[in-house]
């Protein structure tokens, strides 16, 4: 893989539905191309930080400002590398170990594609227009991540659609569990 422009282009290509994206990361070293791809999350973290102002904005403040953002931004750092950590031994367990480089590969940068849209679902709610409007746009956006998580996974670890929906439940269930602790650091 070429680095950051390869990788978002194949995340871009997942987003709009099309496989051949898998086809992209086919050149060079997965693993090297794997270990490249969690640039993905520091480029995150500008979006990350603009979700949690925006949570913040419409819940009336930070719960403990600096010590609730430092809780949320290690709770970020913890779960995107325990996905990783966690999606290995379970492609192992699938036997799907020799896949594995391209799916953390794929799911980084898709991840990038994913707070984007996040980010572009929260507008709404910033330019003042009806809550259904934001609403459904959080609710779109959210959909959509979750489906692209879906066919990234299932495409890239070869996987039935049914197994792939329960790794895409597991993250999202990391997720909850490492806001709610962090949260509980606020």
């Amino acid at each position: 893989m070429r680095g950051i422009p390869t990788g978002l282009h194949a995340a871009l290509l997942l987003a709009r539905g099309r496989g051949e994206a898998i086809g992209l990361l086919a050149e060079g070293d997965a693993l090297v191309a794997a270990r490249r791809s969690f640039w993905a999350a520091a480029l995150c973290v500008p979006a990350f930080v603009c979700l949690r102002l925006l949570d913040w904005q419409q819940s009336g403040g930070p719960p403990a400002s600096a010590r609730g953002f430092a809780g949320d931004l290690l709770g970020f750092v913890v779960g995107w590398a325990g996905f990783a950590l966690i999606t290995h031994e379970l492609a192992k367990g699938l036997h799907r170990e020799a896949a594995w480089p391209r799916f953390i590969t794929l799911w980084n940068w898709c991840n990038l594609v994913q707070y984007m849209m996040l980010v572009a679902a929260a507008l709404p709610g910033l330019l003042g227009l009806p809550d259904i409007v934001g609403q459904t746009a959080w609710l779109v956006a959210m959909g959509w991540a979750l489906w692209l998580e879906w066919f990234m996974t299932r495409l890239a670890l070869t996987l039935p659609g049914p197994v792939a929906a329960g790794m895409v439940a597991m993250d999202l269930a990391l997720g909850l569990f490492i806001a709610g602790f962090s949260g509980s650091m606020g």
